[in-house]
């Protein structure tokens, strides 16, 4: 049997927009600790459109001849690629199992709840400031009830998924962050949420992220 070549992997590149989900991403790649490019790019921007014709972030040029995107996917790729890092699930049934459902949440109930607070003239054809504001306050009102699952599932816990940091704690932080900053009240009435965000905030890592998106 002859010898499989397989490609030759290069550094991988992240495209991000500052203070988007494409965070979680970059702060995988400061825990990671492996040499990484980092390209911030504009939604609609017509170079990055080739990239990703979907115009989202992120997107992870895997160095390996292909582009990955959609964030839990490159989340998961990037836990898988260099498990030294130690942010996947421990493999066993359970905790994939768990990964996969809280991940599943964050893609498909707590990150679009904040959509029409970004985008409110996508949800009405209305266009006065009373109709749009309606919707920003459906938003809040969604982003509340998904807050008090999340802070439900951390009461007694300081990970999303076991017993150390995964991917999934990176990848619920931009959430986090934009729950601080749109709600009036803030974090104020959900304590659980709060405290891994604050423990999330001191993280080395985090920083370091936060800082290069000048954050």
């Amino acid at each position: 049997m002859s010898d499989i070549v397989l490609p030759e992997a290069h550094m991988v590149k992240l495209y991000y927009h500052p203070g988007a989900c494409s965070l979680a991403p970059h702060i995988l790649l400061e825990w990671i600790g492996e040499p990484y490019e980092a390209e911030a790019v504009e939604f609609g921007d017509k170079e990055y459109l080739k990239i990703n014709p979907a115009g989202a972030v992120p997107a992870l040029d895997t160095g390996e001849g292909w582009i990955l995107t959609q964030a839990a996917a490159v989340l998961r790729y990037l836990a898988r690629r260099f498990p030294q890092a130690g942010i996947a699930a421990d493999g066993s049934p359970r905790e994939e199992a768990e990964a996969d459902r809280w991940s599943s949440f964050i893609t498909g109930d707590l990150h679009p709840a904040f959509f029409p607070l970004f985008s409110p003239n996508r949800y009405t054809r209305a266009r006065t400031k009373e109709a749009l504001d309606e919707v920003r306050e459906a938003s809040r009102a969604l982003v509340r009830r998904k807050l008090d699952i999340l802070d439900a599932h951390f009461a007694g816990r300081r990970y999303m998924v076991g017993d150390r940091l995964s991917y999934l704690d990176a990848y619920v932080f931009p959430m986090e962050r934009w729950a601080a900053s749109m709600l009036e009240d803030g974090m104020s009435k959900y304590p659980s949420v709060r405290k891994h965000h604050e423990m999330m905030a001191a993280d080395e890592g985090v920083k370091r992220a936060l800082a290069a998106e000048g954050a």
